[in-house]
């Protein structure tokens, strides 16, 4: 803060916001509305280049940025010094992104699953994982939260094979908008992956011969039983008849004697 009857100045930077991926280097502007500054610079634990300088700014690059930071720009005006601080964040990208589809072989109107994996991404806050068929978007997942350490995104998705799913191949993009963070717009996408879809005709076959071998099962197992029951009955006849016969004669011996 100024004095009495002292001039208030202000210090600024640029960029406001800045996100950078791990090792990279960025450069930065301190400026201050002083007209005759006595003293200013970049107080950073980064190494740093002074690129530039007037009176009333200096253009610094700072290098290998590995992890997040402060850096603060001041100026000393008539004795009395104001500084203004920006964050730094890093960002680890998604460099890789592995798609899976399990099984590759499937049955018009059967399931299958798709994943994709992102492996070592941070922020997860802003991710965005769109599942893709062609260009038409199958799915789509928005990750939240806060954790700035790389970890894993995944998404899995099941859906229904369809007789076009094998026109076009699958593929997975990871997206990261980190532009409201002094980042840019970053993303990465698999390599494609085939489906290979085919009609159940071979199922249909299988039930036409179950049905035709049962029928005749059914048809021999019902001629057996039709077979043993007449001959049953036919057997039965017979030895009615022989039973009546050989009891007439016994009543005739009888009588006879």
């Amino acid at each position: 803060m100024t004095g009495s009857g002292e001039e208030a100045f202000e210090v600024r930077m640029w960029p406001g916001q800045l996100m950078v991926e791990s090792g990279e280097s960025r450069v930065i502007n301190c400026s201050t509305t002083c007209t005759q500054p006595n003293t200013g610079g970049l107080e950073t634990t980064l190494h740093k280049t002074l690129l530039e300088e007037q009176d009333q700014w200096k253009l610094y690059e700072v290098f290998n940025i590995s992890q997040d930071t402060d850096v603060i720009c001041h100026f000393t005006c008539s004795g009395k010094q104001e500084s203004k601080s920006l964050n730094i964040s890093v960002f680890h990208p998604p460099k890789q992104v592995l798609l899976k589809l399990w099984p590759t072989l499937v049955a018009v109107g059967r399931s299958f699953t798709i994943q994709c994996r992102v492996p070592s991404v941070a922020p997860l806050e802003g991710l965005t994982v769109t599942l893709l068929h062609g260009s038409e978007i199958v799915y789509s997942q928005t990750f939240v939260g806060t954790t700035l350490s790389p970890q894993e995104a995944m998404v899995t998705h099941n859906t229904t094979a369809h007789r076009e799913d094998d026109r076009h191949n699958f593929s997975c993009r990871a997206e990261m908008d980190l532009r409201s963070r002094g980042g840019d717009l970053v993303h990465s996408v698999s390599d494609p992956q085939a489906l290979d879809v085919y009609e159940p005709a071979q199922d249909n076959q299988v039930v036409a011969i179950i049905t035709v071998v049962s029928v005749l099962l059914f048809l021999f197992v019902t001629s057996v039983l039709l077979c043993f029951v007449f001959g049953q009955q036919w057997h039965q006849r017979r030895t009615g008849t022989y039973g009546v016969q050989a009891a007439w004669r016994r009543l005739r011996w009888v009588y006879r004697a």
